[in-house]
């Protein structure tokens, strides 16, 4: 399921991100694009004003200066003279070019108004246009220039193949198509690290939850297989058994709906139903409370049971009351679990400007650095061996959620000279 997850969810990643990447491409591409073609068509403009410039200072034309524009332009000219074709050296045009000239004159005459016949032997000034224009396929730069000379007129026919902005903007698509595909590939590397990082949260969590469901079922199978047991055994038994059996009955009715109750705790933590309802709170009271409330079992165990509180005024901490006397139940108990016979469990309080910190430390068996992030896992025992059925493991990670709703913080340290302090920390 996960393995189909991981792919679809690179898939949907690589190709939104690729549809954005190209289309940002596309834009990028289509303002160079023209930008180019701007640029190429206002070099063209350049050139044929410095031709037109040239012809209006010279009485005569010299062949050498305009075989050396044609060679450093490479524009291909039709000149005519008072409807004479000039033809010498290079500058005649090709026959294959003459139809694509003519066509170029009528461009010039139906869509700008330049033509032969609007210079009169009165004009001083030249008349000149640039366009493009499709010929055979291919695309040019043209231009028509009519210029009064010698009571005449020169009617000037230029073309010019967009061969060069053709190779940029080719070159230009080629280097936009190199950098997407290989943006595309770099992209879909990268979702498929990423998402697998996303995802595995949710493997994680789907192994707690398999993990939660089949202790959860072993915790309660047991009670209630000695349930179903005593059940039947009383069917069979004197009324001094069937007493017992039925002692036994409620004793484990009663462990079940702790174990029940823990985990509805847990249930509603999950689901963002944990209530917190914060209120000023003296945490030096708080922590008297649960000394005396512990106090009488310890004496019954032979553990010393000791407070340590401020000798000065502690100020009120906005916590959750219920809550807070909640895990110090947990902890206080799970200390006395785990603490032998003639030890020893001491609470301890200590304020500052902005944090409270509690302990509550034993000298019992300690618990292993290895270990001290795992005891707040769901259904999770220190010390497998442990037999006390008043513990599911569920404690302490109920006392780390109501902690975590307090925006604080809880964990565990070793006791000097042997044991186990756990510290809550709240603000």
């Amino acid at each position: 399921m996960f393995k189909k997850l991981h792919i679809r969810l690179t898939l949907l990643c690589t190709v939104v991100s690729s549809f954005i990447l190209v289309f940002m491409s596309f834009a990028c591409l289509s303002f160079q694009e023209a930008e180019s073609r701007e640029r190429y068509f206002s070099d063209f403009q350049v050139n044929v004003n410095m031709l037109i410039n040239y012809l209006e200072s010279q009485s005569v034309i010299s062949h050498n200066w305009l075989s050396q524009f044609h060679t450093d332009t490479r524009f291909e000219m039709d000149i005519l003279d008072n409807g004479n074709r000039l033809a010498f050296g290079n500058l005649k045009p090709l026959r294959s070019k003459e139809p694509i000239f003519e066509l170029i004159r009528e461009t010039a005459e139906k869509e700008y108004l330049v033509y032969e016949k609007s210079i009169t032997p009165q004009s001083i000034l030249s008349t000149h246009v640039e366009f493009e224009i499709t010929a055979e396929d291919i695309p040019y730069y043209a231009a028509v220039i009519m210029l009064p000379k010698n009571k005449g007129v020169l009617n000037i026919a230029i073309l010019h193949a967009q061969e060069d902005l053709q190779k940029t903007i080719t070159t230009q698509r080629l280097y936009f198509a190199v950098a997407d595909i290989a943006g595309i590939l770099l992209l879909a590397i990268f979702f498929w690290f990423f998402t697998w990082r996303m995802i595995l949260p949710l493997i994680e969590n789907r192994k707690k939850q398999t993990e939660f469901i089949a202790s959860a079922s072993h915790e309660l199978r047991s009670p209630l297989t000695v349930m179903l047991s005593a059940l039947s055994a009383m069917k069979h038994a004197s009324p001094t058994d069937a007493e017992r059996f039925s002692q036994t009955i409620a004793l484990e009715g009663k462990r079940m709906s702790r174990l029940i109750d823990d985990m509805l705790a847990l249930s509603s933590a999950d689901s963002a139903h944990f209530t917190v309802r914060k209120s000023a709170v003296e945490l030096d009271t708080l922590l008297l409370s649960a000394y005396e409330k512990f106090e009488a079992l310890a004496k019954d165990k032979n553990i010393s049971l000791k407070i340590n509180l401020p000798d000065e005024s502690v100020p009120p901490c906005q916590c959750d009351k219920e809550r807070i006397e909640q895990v110090l139940s947990i902890l206080l108990d799970n200390a006395l679990s785990y603490t032998p016979i003639g030890g020893a469990i001491r609470l301890s309080l200590q304020a500052s400007t902005d944090k409270f910190t509690l302990r509550v430390a034993d000298n019992g068996i300690g618990i292993p650095d290895t270990e001290k992030k795992a005891i707040f896992d769901r259904f999770y025992r220190c010390d497998k061996s442990h037999k006390d059925k008043e513990h599911f493991g569920l404690g302490l990670c109920i006392a780390w959620e109501i902690v975590h709703m307090h925006k604080g913080k809880l964990w565990v340290e070793d006791t000097p000279g042997g044991g186990a302090t756990f510290v809550m920390v709240l603000r």
